[in-house]
């Protein structure tokens, strides 16, 4: 069994001091701060073939929109090789209790979120109802913290939680962008670009150099592809600029072309120590980005984690009743009927206890909720409140740490 690599600690507590130092700026210095987030460095005039009505480049944008999607590539990269590799969390029927528990855990939240809503806001005057989306992900870092804190390095509910965390981020972005189009349906025309570029690289680049490293093709020019990244780094880009001009977020913009980067042959798990010695192209670009997505985590929990400790409201309530209720119930309901009727097996040293603690951990939300603010609810208040909520879900990991083992 391999470990988890300690990239990921790294990250938790780089995203946790950019919180704590922007939550201190906010409540001592709140004029200062939002000076701070909304600066204008720029009109973005020259990206108008793109946007018709293109935002003004600020720091709260700059990081939203042109950082996470590295960090988001990382995430993308762990998601793909548990489908398609050899011993990968989502292959053959050990996809059965993620895939279970995601879903039973992303509707649990949605019913949750839309029923609190309703109740509080029958007239539905705010547009709180149309951010159904963002209590489907969470924050695989945070929840990685927690969950080391919980299980051993090796262990497979560790592996599980992760598994289930990361399947909830994409669903949640992508659902996210399909529901709420920067500019209507047919800017979703723009996604042939991202789709191009995945397919060009492949047969150019991606599928020689897979040859070469399964040991099918054994000349010069194939090793040579092998080693290139700036073919890989060029097509990011484009696929990068086809997903913001289609109007989703930036976030989504590297992933259509993680399919198309050689590999490796199997799997390690997820985030796994060992691959830092792997040389594929895919898993060296990931590596490329460990230490600059340290810094974009930091920037990212300083420029939207700021917490105004005054801003409860009912919103708060809703976002934590979505994730410590609706997203726990969830995901044990689909996992109970998966292991009962479904043909699902518990992972190896993985008790019932350990998928309670599981569940309860799923309850943590920050990083790509915190992206979906601006765009499916009201911003100012109803946002702030929102916000708070999601730093308050952090308590769910500590609660889950006081837990009787048994």
């Amino acid at each position: 069994m391999y470990r988890v690599s300690p990239f990921m600690q790294r990250f938790a507590i780089s995203l946790c001091s950019g919180m704590a130092l922007a939550t201190l700026w906010v409540n001592l210095a709140p004029a200062s701060y939002y000076d701070m987030i909304e600066w204008r460095m720029s009109d973005l005039t020259w990206i108008t073939p793109l946007f018709p009505n293109p935002p003004s480049l600020t720091p709260l944008n700059l990081v939203a929109e042109a950082l996470i999607p590295l960090f988001m590539f990382l995430i993308g990269k762990e998601l793909w090789e548990a489908i398609v590799l050899e011993r990968g969390g989502l292959s053959g029927q050990a996809a059965i209790l993620p895939l279970a528990g995601a879903l039973g855990a992303a509707l649990g939240a949605v019913v949750m979120w839309q029923v609190l809503a309703i109740w509080i806001d029958p007239n539905a005057q705010t547009l709180l109802r149309t951010g159904w989306p963002m209590p489907i992900g969470g924050d695989v870092v945070l929840v990685y913290l927690f969950g080391r804190l919980t299980f051993t390095r090796t262990s497979n509910a560790l592996r599980l939680l992760l598994l289930v965390m990361i399947a909830l981020d994409m669903m949640g972005l992508i659902l996210l962008g399909l529901t709420h189009p920067n500019g209507g349906l047919l800017r979703l025309a723009w996604l042939l670009l991202p789709a191009a570029a995945a397919l060009i690289l492949w047969y150019l680049y991606g599928r020689p150099s897979q040859r070469a490293l399964d040991g099918l093709a054994g000349s010069e020019r194939a090793r040579r592809l092998a080693t290139r990244l700036w073919p890989y780094v060029v097509a990011g880009v484009v696929s990068y600029a086809g997903v913001i001009a289609a109007g989703l977020p930036g976030a989504l913009g590297l992933l259509p072309i993680i399919p198309a980067i050689a590999h490796a042959s199997r799997s390690f798990g997820l985030f796994a120590e060992a691959e830092e010695l792997l040389t594929d192209p895919l898993n060296r670009l990931a590596h490329a980005l460990i230490w600059p997505i340290t810094w974009i985590l930091f920037i990212f929990g300083l420029t939207r984690g700021g917490i105004d400790l005054a801003a409860f409201a009912p919103p708060t309530i809703i976002v934590l009743a979505a994730y410590w209720v609706g997203k726990p119930l969830g995901f044990l309901a689909a996992t109970a009927l998966a292991l009962r009727w479904g043909g699902a097996k518990l992972p190896q040293d993985c008790t019932p206890a350990a998928l309670v603690r599981v569940a309860l951990l799923l309850g943590i939300g920050f990083t790509v909720p915190v992206l979906a603010l601006d765009t499916g609810l009201d911003g100012g208040e109803v946002a702030e409140a929102a916000r708070l909520g999601l730093v308050g879900s952090l308590a769910m990991g500590i609660i889950t740490l006081i837990l009787p083992r048994r």
